[in-house]
Order: C-alpha cells, then sequence, then structure tokens
C-alpha cells in the first residue's frame, strides 16, 4: 500500500499533501481526508493507510501550508497534557487564519486535483475530517454538492458555519462528537437543524470519549470510540461511493 508524498498548486501557492492508495492499477473512489489541527504526522498516516486498504484513494492535505510545509509544530511523538498550551498557542492563529474563503479556494484545488489523477475513480468522492478538519470537510461538502457524496466528521465543530451552511448540503453524513463536546442539549439543537435541511444522517455522541478521542498519539485517545468511528465510517463510504470495497 503505497504512501506517495504530493505537491497541490492552489490559488495560494503549493500545499504539500500525501495520499494512500492500493497499489493494483485499478482507479478507486477519492476521499479527502483532513487532520486535525496538529496536523500531518505519523497516526495520519496510519490512518489514511487503514482506510486505502478497504479500497479508496485517500488524499490528506497541509490545511496550514500558507504558513510552511508539514512539519509546522515540533510534535512530540506521543501528545500530551502537558504538551496541549504550547502548541495550542502555536496552532490557533493559525486556525483562525484560515477563513471559510481559504477553505474554498482550497477545496477547489484538492477536488480537481482528484479529478485528474488516475487511480481514481470517475464519480462522487467524500470528505472526513477531524477536530477543525471536521468543520473543514463540513464546509467542502456544502460548497460541492455535486461532488461530495458523502462527509464524516469526528470530534469537530461542525455547526459552526451556523444551519444555513447545512442546507446546501447533499451528501449522506455521518458526524461522530466527542461526549466532552456537545452536551445533549446542543446534540438535540444539531439535529433539530440537520433535520430541517431534509439531510440523510447520523449524528451521535461517542459514550465517554473526549475531544481528540480518535488520535493514537494523544492522551485523548479512546480506542473503543476510535473503532466506533471506524465502524460508522465505512459502511457510510460503502454505501454512497460506486465501486467501493469497504466492509
Amino acid at each position: 500500500m503505497p504512501i506517495e508524498d504530493l505537491q497541490i498548486p492552489t490559488a495560494d501557492g503549493q500545499a504539500d499533501a500525501f495520499a494512500a492508495f492500493p497499489d493494483d492499477g485499478e482507479r478507486h473512489p477519492a476521499v479527502l481526508m483532513y487532520p486535525d489541527g496538529f496536523g500531518i504526522r505519523p497516526v495520519l498516516r496510519d490512518m489514511a493507510l487503514e482506510l486505502a486498504g478497504h479500497g479508496y484513494y485517500v488524499l490528506v492535505p497541509n490545511m496550514f501550508y500558507r504558513h510552511g510545509p508539514t512539519p509546522l509544530f515540533d510534535l512530540p511523538a506521543h501528545i500530551g497534557a502537558e504538551d496541549r498550551p504550547g502548541l495550542m498557542a502555536q496552532m490557533m492563529p493559525l486556525i483562525q487564519a484560515h477563513t471559510p474563503e481559504r477553505t474554498l479556494r482550497d477545496a477547489d484545488a484538492y477536488l480537481a486535483f482528484l479529478a485528474d489523477r488516475p487511480e481514481v475513480a470517475a464519480g462522487p468522492i467524500a470528505v472526513t475530517g477531524y477536530c477543525f478538519g471536521g468543520l473543514l470537510a463540513t464546509r467542502t461538502a456544502a460548497a460541492h454538492p455535486d461532488r461530495v457524496a458523502a462527509l464524516a466528521a469526528f470530534h469537530a465543530p461542525v455547526a459552526a458555519d451556523g444551519p444555513e451552511a447545512f442546507d446546501r448540503i447533499t451528501a449522506a453524513i455521518h458526524f461522530g462528537h466527542a461526549a466532552s463536546d456537545l452536551s445533549p442539549e446542543a446534540l438535540r439543537d444539531l439535529n433539530r437543524e440537520l433535520d430541517a435541511a431534509k439531510l440523510d444522517y447520523t449524528s451521535e455522541v461517542y459514550h465517554e470519549t473526549i475531544h481528540g478521542f480518535t488520535m493514537a498519539d494523544t492522551d485523548a485517545f479512546d480506542p473503543e470510540g476510535l473503532r466506533r468511528h471506524w465502524e460508522r465510517l465505512l459502511p457510510l463510504l460503502e454505501r454512497a461511493l460506486p465501486g467501493s470495497q469497504a466492509g
């Protein structure tokens, strides 16, 4: 299962990225995977390889390429509670600078890149993301309803752009929330907005998880939460993307 390091031309420069995909000479449905705020690192490569093993071309971009190539931060091998304050102080200005307009310019570039790849099958794609990357995935699905057939986001502020953002989405959706991120009342409010937009969705809190539960290189990691993430993500992709081999 190869990993290919890439440079993707965008309206604002070259975005470094990588792709994982089956090495079988066939075309496969594409998944655009946005990392969490800590960015591209070994755990993201492991997750992309896992997903590629189910029959997908998985593209993972450096969301913050305008500030430099990966790695942008001096990340420890394991991100503990003591590391978070310093890393968050570096990360938050980058997140705040990453406006919806930047997201959409980049999404245009990533989707154009995928459309030209010989390893990618014709037809719709999926987007998924973690933490801030889940918001970017949601924005991408809203901006490209004709291209995005599946949207998944985990421990992500998916409602940050307001309920009107959901009105533009046509993709099948799964939102997996951390228990520390969303109260029962907030979950009910979010799901009412998804109902009002007449979306095909599941939106649920993963029991006893905290923000970042999918990331095995952090103190937030929850193995049961990650397992459940795969149990929700893979059937969603299999249903939405023709030619997938998930299961």
